[in-house]
């Protein structure tokens, strides 16, 4: 059983990697330990930047095609603001990116399965519902897993780790994972019942001790995210966990949020330590590892997706150049490391401006949007989540940047 590839994950990268080399030739074993994907509550929204890495891969109309739905204007609510004000002027989403309208909606089982099934389609070797037992890298990978028809072992030039955060094949090629401590609780829901809701905006807001997230996913559905405070971690557990969480979203600041509280949950709720983790070297001799095996930026800037695309695109192009050595990966490392320090800062600086509650919290909020109403500048790291952290000068990534935003010192 000899491969060129052999993917150890069926999630969206591994998936999608195994479909663009299937595509361009290359015989790929494609693993996955689920029999059918779950909702996971993440994973369904794709960064303008991602969706430019979408096409790139050649994905852009299986994903459409597959329901893809995109969300064009942006508004941001604040208890510091009445309604009417935070909707004069909503941000479009099409300028981002170019031939982009906006961010692209997928939800992620449904995702997964389309990339799953395509790489079947177009010549990989997929298997589900298979245990993982061993992986080996050096020159010749190979990979020992379990399936209703006993053991089997696989040989191929290159083995790559797709398999999430917990990722085997990183754990046992002995690649350092570092991570920053937890920040705050990230939870998320999937509502039905919303035909009546402009599903071509996206919007966020804080309250209280509350923050929100809302993507419309279509057909009526919308994702729905929470932050709270990590002290506060088991406030939606429990039967009436979805309950208390919608009722969460009512707020004098957005009051067509009522709509929530009366929505149907329309899969699990499911809450998240929020922290970033990354690696320095994603690879190793006969191994490299994509999406979150590599490592993760915190939820609360939604660049899981555009990550794990762009990692797929700088992977796919590499093997595409013929040269497999560990050192061909080195460039991937490099901009890796880089992109997700930078979306490091973005999300430490989201996650400082809204999930903090206390007063001084909603103070320094209320400063930076006036301030940002001014100078443009000062919002430069939602420009990195929609547009792709290297849009952006560097001196925007510092500590006294920093500090200018969250007004520690005078701009």
């Amino acid at each position: 059983m000899d491969y060129d590839l052999i993917v150890v994950g069926g999630g969206i990268g591994g998936s999608a990697l195994s479909t663009v080399m299937a595509r361009h030739g290359a015989k790929v074993l494609l693993l996955e330990a689920s029999e059918a994907y779950e909702d996971r509550v993440r994973g369904e929204w794709i960064a303008p930047w991602g969706v430019t890495e979408v096409k790139r891969l050649g994905l852009y109309d299986l994903l459409v095609g597959a329901g893809g739905h995109h969300i064009a204007t942006h508004v941001t609510y604040d208890e510091s603001r009445t309604a009417a004000e935070s909707e004069a002027e909503p941000t479009p989403l099409g300028i981002f990116a170019p031939d982009v309208p906006g961010p692209l909606c997928l939800g992620h089982p449904h995702h997964c399965q389309t990339l799953f099934d395509e790489a079947g389609r177009v010549g990989a070797v997929t298997r589900r519902g298979v245990q993982v037992t061993a992986v080996r890298g050096r020159a010749a990978p190979q990979v020992t897993w379990r399936d209703e028809g006993g053991e089997h072992t696989a040989t191929g030039r290159l083995m790559v780790g797709a398999d999430g955060r917990a990722s085997m094949v990183r754990e046992t090629l002995g690649i350092p994972l570092e991570q920053d401590p937890p920040h705050h609780m990230f939870g998320g829901l999937l509502v039905e019942g919303m035909e009546d809701w402009d599903a071509s905006r996206q919007t966020i807001g804080t309250e209280g001790d509350f923050s929100f997230l809302t993507f419309p996913q279509g057909g009526g559905k919308i994702r729905v995210y929470g932050s709270f405070s990590i002290e506060d971690r088991r406030r939606f557990a429990g039967p009436e966990g979805p309950r208390r969480f919608l009722e969460a979203f009512r707020m004098r600041c957005a009051p067509d949020n009522d709509a929530f509280a009366k929505a149907r949950p329309a899969g699990p709720l499911l809450s998240y330590f929020n922290n970033d983790a990354w690696t320095v070297t994603p690879y190793a001799q006969g191994a490299v590892l994509i999406g979150d095996a590599a490592g993760w930026n915190d939820p609360i800037i939604g660049q899981g997706l555009s990550i794990t695309y762009r990692d797929v695109r700088m992977v796919s192009d590499i093997l595409k150049a013929g040269d497999w050595a560990p050192a061909a990966f080195a460039p991937y490392a490099e901009e890796r490391f880089e992109r997700l320090r930078r979306l490091r800062f973005a999300a430490s600086l989201t996650s400082a401006l809204e999930a903090e509650f206390t007063p001084d919290a909603a103070a320094r909020r209320k400063r930076y949007h006036e301030a940002g109403a001014a100078d443009m500048s000062l919002k430069a790291h939602t420009a990195a989540v929609m547009a792709g952290p290297e849009m952006l000068p560097a001196e925007l990534f510092t500590p006294e940047h920093r500090a200018r935003v969250l007004g520690l010192e005078k701009a």
